[in-house]
């Protein structure tokens, strides 16, 4: 009998928390208009920045970032496309960049030109084999953000 997969859960990460997915949360806050610095740790001013961003959303304001503030903050990137959320994109290639050499991974640029396109449809079809509803269209909406800022795919 044939299972078919689903994507990994939004991840909860709130102060404290280190490296992946906080990058790309903190490049997601600076596209929402608060001023975080990407540095890759959850601290008090990450944490401030979730807290506000919570507030003017109407969620429940915890600075945990869950399935409801991931789905707040994400913004939907395409080619073309260019700013912090982008960088978020871009950044979880870089997450996924086994070769040890950010300078061989795709450049975190703010800008979704045809190397981000095509790691994006890349990242897809991989998730598509596995989850059909996945679409292979270059456009990171929030099936494929869900996929990306989860780990899937990374090793």
């Amino acid at each position: 009998m044939e299972m078919t997969g689903t994507l990994s859960p939004w991840p909860q990460v709130s102060q404290g928390a280190k490296e992946h997915p906080v990058p790309t949360l903190q490049y997601l806050l600076r596209a929402r208009g608060k001023t975080v610095t990407v540095d890759g740790i959850f601290g008090p001013q990450t944490d401030a920045a979730v807290r506000a961003f919570q507030h003017d959303r109407g969620l429940k304001v915890d600075g945990i970032v869950g399935p409801n503030t991931w789905a707040a903050l994400i913004i939907q990137v395409e080619q073309g496309a260019q700013g912090d959320a982008v960088r978020g994109v871009q950044e979880e290639f870089q997450f996924r960049n086994l070769s040890g050499d950010p300078s061989q991974g795709l450049a975190v640029d703010g800008f979704f030109g045809p190397e981000t396109d095509a790691a994006v449809r890349g990242f897809q079809s991989a998730i598509h084999a596995d989850v059909p509803s996945m679409a292979v269209d270059g456009i990171v909406g929030p099936m494929t953000w869900q996929a990306l800022v989860s780990g899937m795919l990374s090793f």
